[in-house]
């Protein structure tokens, strides 16, 4: 996944989940926050950020922040788009062998996976979370509450209890993380999910990505630890 008319600046402040200002080229300017989470650790006054400047001239803001160097010099990836680009070109490359009808954004029953395929005839369901937040070289999901991601889950498990390969993707936006854990100080009853999806036949993966200014790939697998 790559960006073009990518800019390097300074973050300044949040002005809300949408809009922040950082300085660039010696300019204060508005920029559209590519996440929504609380993504504290990384949204951090003077850490320099990227910016992808908008082919549309009616917005009305011109940049996108889509990556930071955090406090220590790792660079995350921070929009929330790039996982499941990224994703979808690992999928189709044979992430997780060779599969048939790939598609995006399937409904079944009430929930909407963000991938779907066969596998010798076997039907597959994949839904992927994006991962920002590290802490001392450990990977935690979620960063903020998310009864979705629950939902979520919940549906792969009963589809695993009815045969389908199913998988939770997370795809961490950096390299340099050795382990992934649900964030139980943030929502414990996703990580209960968890824990009952992988007891059911779900698979947990948890794969890093390779992160530059204007790529984002998912690379190698991550440890997943589930228990608290």
């Amino acid at each position: 996944m790559k960006y073009d008319n990518i800019h390097e600046a300074v973050f300044l402040r949040r002005l809300n989940r949408f809009v922040a200002e950082v300085e660039l080229n010696g300019m204060v300017e508005r920029v559209h926050v590519k996440n929504t989470g609380r993504c504290a650790e990384l949204l951090v006054k003077g850490n320099r950020v990227y910016l992808v400047k908008s082919n549309n001239p009616n917005r009305s803001t011109a940049y996108d922040l889509v990556a930071v160097v955090k406090q220590g010099g790792r660079l995350v990836n921070m929009d929330s788009m790039a996982p499941n680009r990224a994703a979808g070109e690992w999928l189709a490359a044979g992430g997780l062998g060779e599969l048939q009808n790939l598609r995006a954004e399937v409904t079944v029953g009430e929930s909407r996976f963000d991938f779907a395929a066969t596998q010798d005839g076997r039907p597959v369901y994949i839904e992927v979370k994006g991962c920002t937040l590290e802490q001392d070289g450990v990977a935690r999901f979620p960063d903020a509450p998310t009864e979705r991601g629950v939902k979520h889950v919940k549906g792969l498990t009963a589809l695993a209890k009815q045969g389908c390969r199913c998988a939770v993707l997370i795809v961490i936006q950096m390299k340099g993380v050795h382990t992934f854990e649900p964030n139980w100080s943030t929502h414990p009853a996703f990580g209960e999910a968890l824990i009952e999806a992988q007891k059911a036949g779900v698979e947990i993966i948890a794969m890093d990505c390779r992160v530059v200014p204007g790529v984002v790939e998912i690379d190698k697998a991550v440890a997943v630890k589930l228990d608290r």
